[in-house]
């Protein structure tokens, strides 16, 4: 007889700009009652449409069209060239080392300072204090029996694996299957070969889950008999991405029971993010407490969090740790273009043709750099980020530990930021060559090693999104009394920013200092229903103390 599921039958789940007004003025040589001169067929065809909207009214119903048609003029996206020189919009042009070699004189004076930004940068008062409570969404009790045996493939790098096994246990846990350790599929873009013992601690992970669901290294081998002693035999349920309790109980559960094991590969992003209380509460306890990285991992990182505190003596053993996603791939995934030239140009066609071919060929596909730089898309480079903190008030005495794959042109982009910050490290100053030589060529172990760096800094830098951060940001407000200490730029006011080759260092220290006192204000942030509780934590793993006084604090407990 099957044991019942966690649910029961019965659960189910859970402006853009206005459009240019026209002012027409009484001057005869502007609007329309003077001679206008058109220098090319763009600004011909312009001027006959706002002339037909000027003399027939009517025409202004097809209003919304032509606010779009200019958009796409703007853009560049109609092929209308315009022969004599435009300026192009600010924000859209990489122009940081220009306004650096402006502002170093400014920023060199500071240094050597007495402001010590990393003892204060966030304020307690701001915030309430947050606790871990898994306990109480996470029931306690003797185990069912088991309906089968729950086999998934993890693929992606480190974090996006992390996802699969979280949620592949909060699968379990609302089937009542037992789940047997996660596949790790070997991934053509982080080529990294290594298993779930390599990269978690898989004792601990069975031994944590033990009082809410049952997990086992392989299947019994009396049932791997049944499918001939191969895994690819079990059937494969293709489930939907972000799939519901309700799917899974009427759907997985029915042929679970029939043929006593059943394998969901792909299992990436393939469980909804609302689900019942006590679901929900099994990915808290896999992601928080469950998943700790294996020994060799745990014992490395530890060694360099300390050699990182013990360098960062003028911060009272703080510091601050920057994620740079400049690689070669990010930035030829961007389409943004920086200040290489046709070798960059060139570099970045090759590169995308390598990773992703046709694809950025493909009919009808524009690639607009300078629009990609306004939106705030753009990968931002060392320089950038260095100019960043510089502004925000992080002075030369700051340890800055810097977590990136191989940084494109690293010699051209990381020497300004070097100048910035002359106390930089990364894993590779942190550890020895002999230390970090069984983790070489395997890239989920080494960003395991920056994961766990830049878990335990003073402040967090986010540049470009993605799983990295995704996690890490919950993880640290997790730890951190529900604060991120974080901080996650306005990259579309940072492009403006980077652009105004005559700003004043006063003016340029303000808006970056404003931006600091944002991420603070942001640092402590609810769940909402369609947000990810990886980053969001609060209240589905963490329960809210008002009677702590001291809420600045930094539990420094390895996981």
């Amino acid at each position: 007889m099957h044991g019942l599921s966690r649910l029961g039958n019965g659960v189910n789940s859970p402006s853009p700009p206005s459009s240019p007004r026209f002012r027409h003025g009484r001057n005869k040589n502007t609007a329309f009652g003077g001679e206008v001169k058109l220098q090319n067929f763009a600004e011909k065809f312009g001027f006959m449409i706002v002339s037909a909207v000027y003399r027939r009214r009517g025409v202004l119903l097809f209003a919304p069209l032509l606010y779009i048609s200019g958009m796409l003029l703007y853009m560049g996206v109609l092929g209308f060239d315009a022969s004599g020189p435009v300026s192009p919009p600010r924000g859209s042009v990489y122009r940081s080392p220009q306004v650096f070699q402006k502002l170093w004189p400014l920023m060199e004076a500071e240094n050597n300072g007495t402001s010590n930004l990393l003892t204060n940068v966030w304020n307690p008062k701001l915030h309430q204090v947050w606790k871990p409570c898994i306990g109480h969404t996470v029931s306690q009790e003797e185990l069912p029996k088991s309906n089968g045996y729950l086999i998934v493939e993890a693929n992606g790098g480190l974090n996006q694996q992390r996802l699969s096994i979280c949620d592949a246990v909060a699968v379990a846990g609302l089937l009542n299957a037992t789940l047997v350790i996660p596949i790790f599929h070997l991934n053509s873009v982080w080529r990294d070969s290594s298993k779930f013992g390599d990269i978690f601690d898989e004792d601990f992970f069975i031994y944590a889950l033990r009082n809410h669901v049952k997990v086992v290294r392989e299947l019994p081998e009396d049932l791997l008999l049944q499918f001939h002693n191969n895994i690819s035999s079990i059937v494969n349920l293709r489930v939907k991405a972000w799939s519901s309790p309700t799917y899974y109980l009427s759907k997985v559960l029915p042929k679970l029971k029939e043929l006593g094991a059943v394998r969901i590969a792909p299992f990436s992003n393939r469980l909804a993010h609302s689900i019942p209380p006590n679901i929900q509460g099994l990915r808290c306890l896999c992601n928080f407490e469950a998943l700790r990285f294996s020994e060799p991992i745990r014992m490395l990182a530890a060694k360099m969090v300390d050699r990182m505190i013990k360098k960062s003596s003028k911060t009272s053993g703080r510091y601050v740790s920057v994620h740079i996603r400049f690689e070669e791939d990010m930035v030829a995934f961007s389409c943004c273009t920086y200040d290489g030239g046709e070798e960059e140009k060139h570099e970045m066609d090759i590169a995308r043709e390598r990773s992703w071919r046709g694809k950025f060929r493909r009919r009808g596909r524009v690639i607009r750099p300078g629009a990609n730089r306004i939106d705030g898309k753009c990968p931002l480079t060392p320089l950038e980020v260095g100019m960043m903190l510089r502004g925000m008030g992080f002075d030369n005495n700051t340890s800055l530990y810097v977590a990136a794959g191989k940084i494109y042109k690293a010699e051209k982009y990381m020497t300004p930021l070097k100048q910035m910050f002359p106390r930089l490290e990364s894993k590779d100053t942190l550890a020895s060559t002999e230390e970090l030589a069984p983790f070489e060529g395997h890239s989920s172990r080494l960003a395991a090693l920056d994961y766990t760096v830049c878990l335990y800094s003073e402040a967090f830098v986010t540049t470009q999104g993605g799983n990295f951060p995704h996690f890490l940001v919950g993880h640290r407000r997790y730890l951190n009394e529900g604060h991120a200490k974080t901080i996650k730029p306005d990259k579309r006011k940072l492009a403006l920013l980077f652009d105004s080759l005559d700003i004043r260092w006063k003016d340029f220290k303000s808006q970056l200092q404003d931006m600091l006192r944002h991420s603070d204000t942001k640092g402590i942030e609810l769940k909402k229903p369609n947000s990810s509780l990886y980053t969001f934590p609060m209240p589905d793993c963490m329960c809210k103390h008002t009677d702590v006084k001291n809420a600045s604090g930094n539990r420094r407990r390895l996981l």
